[in-house]
């Protein structure tokens, strides 16, 4: 079963530009342990980290489709990455989703299989 894990944390980018080398060992140490208990109950299909919210643009909805500079929503938290993990069940992606560096919020949301 696919889930897609989103990480989000206020001020994503500032912090972790200020990060000090202890701090970014240790969140690179929570990303491995992630990948290998992803890896250890089945696999990780997709992930990658996202560049600062300033470059995105977003198609919205209309005739037009007009594009606006900017992510999806306003929110003081920063989308800074994600993963597609397929593992056997919700309660597999919530644990293994509580590995990732605790500073960021982690939502973890079953995708649907659609056929096109």
């Amino acid at each position: 079963m696919r889930f897609l894990v989103l990480m989000a944390e206020d001020d994503h980018f500032a912090k972790w530009e200020g990060a000090d080398d202890a701090l970014r060992a240790r969140v690179v140490a929570d990303f491995q342990a992630f990948d290998a208990a992803v890896r250890a109950r089945g696999e990780v299909v997709a992930g990658e980290a996202l560049d600062h919210p300033g470059a995105a643009r977003t198609v919205r909805p209309g005739d037009d489709r007009p594009v606006s500079e900017g992510p999806f929503a306003e929110t003081v938290e920063q989308l800074g990455g994600f993963y597609l993990i397929d593992v056997p069940d919700l309660e597999t992606a919530v644990e293994v989703a509580a590995l990732l560096p605790r500073e960021y919020a982690v939502e973890v949301r079953p995708t649907l299989e659609v056929q096109l």
